[in-house]
Parts: C-alpha cells; sequence; structure tokens
C-alpha cells in the first residue's frame, strides 16, 4: 500500500472517529469499515462522511433558524421594556400629582393663563383610541361640550364620551369648559375602574383650576380614590385640604363625612 494512500486513509478514519456521534443515519456502519477491500473501505468512509456534512448543514440550519427566534424574542423583550417604562413613568406623573394635593401645595396655587392650562391638560392627558363613535366636532365649543355630555349621558356610549371630551380640551384649551371636561374624564375613568387616570383628571382640576366650582370635588375625589386604594394616611391628608380650601361646599361636606368615619 503506498504512503499517499494509508495518508488519505488516516485522515478518512480521523474524520470518522469525529462523525461518529451524528453518523446514527449513515448508510454503512462504523464497524463494517474494516471489512472487504480498500475501494470498499474508501466508499464506506466517504458515504460517512457525506452523511456527516449532511447532517452538519442541518444542524447549521437549526442553529440559525434559533438564531432568528432568538432576535426576534430580543425584539419582543425591548418592546416590552419601553412600554413598562411609559407605564412607570405615567405613574411617576400621577403620584406627583396626588402628592402636591396631599402636601398641600397644589390647592394654593394661583391659576394659570388658560391657554397653558388648556396645553398642559391635553399634553399629560392619557391617549385613547381615536377612531371611535365620537361625534365630529362642529367648532363651537358650547356645540361641542353638549355633546360630549349627552355621551355621558348614553351609558352604552361611555368610551366615546372620554374621547369627546379628550378632543374637546385639545380644540379649545381656552374654554371656560376646560375645566369641567376633565372634571368628566376623571368621572368617566373611574367608572371604568381606571382609577389612576381618574386620580390624574382630578388633581388635573385641583391643579391648574383650583377656583373652577368643580375643584371641592375635584378634591374630594382624589381623596376617594387615595382611600379605595387602601392608602388612608393621603386620603385622610386629601379630604383636611378639602374641608380648608373649600369650606361649605359639597365637596367639603363630604369629606368632612369621611374624615368623620376614619
Amino acid at each position: 500500500m503506498s504512503s499517499n494512500l494509508r495518508h488519505h486513509l488516516l485522515s478518512l478514519s480521523l474524520l470518522v472517529g469525529i462523525a461518529a456521534p451524528w453518523a446514527a443515519n449513515a448508510q454503512a456502519p462504523i464497524s463494517s469499515v474494516g471489512s472487504g477491500s480498500v475501494e470498499d473501505r474508501v466508499t464506506q468512509l466517504e458515504r460517512i462522511s457525506n452523511a456527516h456534512s449532511q447532517l452538519l448543514t442541518q444542524l447549521q440550519q437549526q442553529l440559525a433558524d434559533n438564531q432568528a427566534d432568538i432576535d426576534t424574542l430580543r425584539g419582543q423583550i425591548q418592546e416590552s421594556q419601553y412600554q413598562l417604562n411609559q407605564v412607570v413613568e405615567r405613574q411617576q406623573q400621577i403620584q406627583q400629582q396626588i402628592g402636591s394635593l396631599s402636601n398641600g401645595g397644589a390647592a394654593g396655587q394661583t391659576q394659570q393663563a388658560s391657554g397653558d392650562q388648556g396645553g398642559a391638560a391635553a399634553q399629560a392627558a392619557p391617549d385613547e383610541a381615536a377612531a371611535s363613535g365620537a361625534p365630529v366636532q362642529s367648532g363651537d365649543a358650547n356645540t361641542d361640550y353638549n355633546a360630549a355630555i349627552a355621551l355621558v349621558q348614553d351609558k352604552s356610549r361611555q368610551d366615546d364620551a372620554i374621547v369627546a371630551f379628550q378632543n374637546f380640551v385639545k380644540k379649545y384649551p381656552d374654554s371656560t369648559y376646560v375645566p369641567n371636561a376633565n372634571y368628566w374624564l376623571g368621572q368617566l375613568n373611574y367608572n371604568k375602574g381606571k382609577k389612576d387616570d381618574a386620580a390624574f383628571y382630578f388633581a388635573s382640576v385641583v391643579k391648574n383650576y383650583p377656583k373652577s366650582p368643580k375643584a371641592p370635588d375635584a378634591m374630594f375625589k382624589v381623596g376617594v380614590i387615595m382611600q379605595d386604594k387602601g392608602d388612608t394616611a393621603k386620603a385622610k391628608a386629601v379630604y383636611q385640604q378639602v374641608v380648608a380650601k373649600y369650606p361649605g361646599t359639597e365637596g367639603a361636606k363630604q369629606a368632612q363625612k369621611r374624615l368623620g368615619s376614619m
């Protein structure tokens, strides 16, 4: 046997040793390589080598598919993390507004320019679905406000009412109805069980429109939400602020009743 042939057989034998774990589907078992002529053994080794190559190709394809799945999952995780960050930021904004009420800082603030107030309320408002059955705005503030109130009275169109009031706040930031619109947004969200959103809108009324007739009731509702969530200390502080800042109002009377039962 020539040295070149021995070298070739040695190389193929080493390849067999590497391919052995994956050679279950090979056309010829390894145990039979040692029998037969040199040509037969070379042929058998080539078959095993080809089987190994096919398995290796399959493994490489599987790895590529797995990598694609990993990339997809990574993208989903990043999207979920972004949404979570948005929720955390939203909660912080709500807690800041509620904290200012319980500390007595918001009710004593002077009312800002109406244009700035409306713009701030609209900018910070929670987003709702744009596509809805809310009535098309007419261009007249009184007409559009009354249309939104009509939706409130229809129990089957509460979501449309929310969208209508949000659109009203954005379109008519200078309207005297803006505090009322924010109050209704708070009440509608509260009715839907969205207490954090409700607290945001109620607190917006007190913070941005402390002289509005809706301010006492809005502050009282913030206290109710805090009490609903089990934060008795903060609820009590808010009730005390209502009584102190808006004495004689219905909101103050309701707050006093709550304080008496705590």
